[in-house]
């Protein structure tokens, strides 16, 4: 099945502690139906000092399910996702609008 949400789209947490929240996919997993949302469902990780990086408590994007999240669209409403061909290309398009992703 082709995929309704894919990275760098804008969605809002629809259930949960953030609900309301909005922000852009940072990546996508399909195979676990999860995704990791910039600012949304964020948990304190402990890291250990490295040459790289300075350990501490830091911030970190825990993956939510997929049928959490909504696109918004262009009116910036959460709306579902369709798909249809035009020419000879199959395009997403937001179902509140009709406008083409």
């Amino acid at each position: 099945m082709a995929a309704k949400l894919r990275k760098g789209d804008t969605v809002v947490v629809l259930t949960g502690k953030d609900k309301g929240k909005t922000g852009e996919i940072a990546a996508v997993m399909p195979k676990d139906n999860k995704a990791v949302v910039d600012g949304v469902n964020v948990a304190i990780r402990h890291t250990k000092q490295s040459a790289a990086s300075q350990g501490g408590r830091l911030p970190k994007a825990m993956p939510i399910d997929l049928s959490n999240l909504s696109l918004v669209d262009k009116n910036g409403k959460a709306t579902r996702v369709g798909f249809r061909v035009e020419g000879d290309k199959k395009v997403r398009y937001a179902k509140t609008t009709g406008e083409a992703i």
